[in-house]
């Protein structure tokens, strides 16, 4: 992809807000709760002769699967794929002693146990990045959503970011590192942007400003390939989609259905915006780092900047509002109920808060934590009410 001159970037052909939803889950150990390095295994029996299951995929480390689902036009239909591709799993690890398990972090897991995938593009990555690289004991989600005019990405992407601290703040769950409580509601947040090219999108609005950036990467040796980009919000171009990648790991179905709608309508309600000739909102990028911090120190306690002129407001208070606002894209979309979820998280709790409210039950032990978060998975919904 390196060129003399100025890099062309085609933008895949999507259909207008499919969506598609990836979700990265810890391998852990019934007994100990800790860590198991089993995933080539599961590989290896899903998608023999090293050919690529469709809907499980191989990570960074050999503690961590991905299933994702396929392009589907309502995150139902998304979920549905995932919970088949985990049931698949489970036929594997079940009889291995492992259950799956998701948060932003591993409460008491200690990066320096883990063992990397034997693959060129994570040694390369290791290598690079060494001790920060070596870090990277953290899972998230990434939703993508259909974008047909490449003209729209960039806007949508940005008017996004008015909307970062609400999606950190509601899927906040990796308040443990090592465990140790980090008194953040996302550690996770804070420690994926210390990797290069990671963290917050650069402010463009113009398909030639993110082709003249990829074109400076590629020259001065920064990338080698365009998904070496790993910001939090990224136009995929081989899908057609905007890839947003805020949220950490989120611990059960529900939860991530509920988030995932959010996201969907978010997307499909300023793509409309633009179709309608309106302006889209426009937050600065010092504001926009601020809120990142914010939502991640404070999850559902953040008070967030929600506009240029510093407008703050509760984060909970301003997601009822949104909610409401968004409801019409929601029906549209076939996730309403999916939508009206994102209240039950606002009354049950976030992750973080469930965990730390288990931890302190427990006088601090971190395996009763891992142990709620395995019951959640296998439920597909919380269960604890904290707030």
């Amino acid at each position: 992809m390196r060129h003399d001159g100025a890099v062309s970037i085609p933008f895949a052909v999507s259909e207008r807000s499919t969506v598609g939803i990836e979700w990265e889950l810890a391998l852990v150990d019934v007994d100990s709760g800790d860590l198991r390095q089993v995933a080539q295994t599961i590989l290896d029996a899903v998608a023999p002769d090293d050919g690529e299951h469709p809907h499980i995929r191989q990570e960074l480390l050999l503690n961590t699967v991905e299933v994702v689902s396929g392009v589907r036009h309502t995150v139902k239909e998304a979920g549905a794929d995932l919970d088949r591709a985990i049931e698949e799993i489970r036929t594997i690890t079940d009889p291995l002693r492992v259950e799956l398990m998701c948060a932003g972090t591993h409460p008491f897991g200690r990066w320096s146990h883990q063992k990397v995938t034997d693959k060129a593009r994570y040694a390369t990555l290791i290598d690079r990045t060494q001790w920060w690289g070596r870090q990277m004991l953290i899972y998230g989600v990434h939703v993508h959503v259909g974008i047909e005019d490449r003209e729209k990405v960039l806007p949508i992407s940005a008017a996004m970011l008015s909307y970062y601290g609400h999606l950190q703040a509601l899927s906040a769950s990796s308040p443990f590192w090592g465990g140790k409580d980090t008194g953040y509601a996302s550690n996770r947040a804070l420690m994926f942007q210390q990797l290069p090219t990671a963290g917050l999108p650069f402010h463009f609005q113009q398909w030639d400003q993110f082709e003249a950036y990829v074109d400076d990467m590629l020259t001065t040796g920064v990338i080698d390939h365009l998904d070496e980009i790993r910001w939090d919000l990224r136009p995929s171009t081989k899908f057609g989609t905007l890839e947003v990648r805020i949220c950490d790991g989120i611990p059960s179905m529900s939860e991530l259905l509920s988030i995932s709608a959010l996201t969907h309508c978010l997307v499909e309600h300023f793509s409309s915006e633009l179709d309608a000739g309106r302006t889209l909102p426009d937050i600065p990028p010092w504001f926009a780092q601020e809120n990142k911090w914010r939502s991640a120190r404070y999850g559902m306690d953040a008070i967030l900047i929600l506009d240029e002129h510093a407008e703050e407001e509760l984060v909970t208070t301003d997601l009822e509002k949104l909610l409401v606002r968004l409801e019409p894209v929601a029906e549209r979309l076939g996730c309403s109920e999916e939508l009206d979820g994102v209240r039950a998280i606002m009354k049950t709790g976030a992750s973080y808060q469930r965990q730390r409210a288990i931890a302190e039950a427990n006088d601090g032990e971190l395996d009763a934590v891992v142990k709620s978060l395995v019951e959640e998975m296998r439920a597909g919904h919380p269960l604890l009410n904290v707030v």
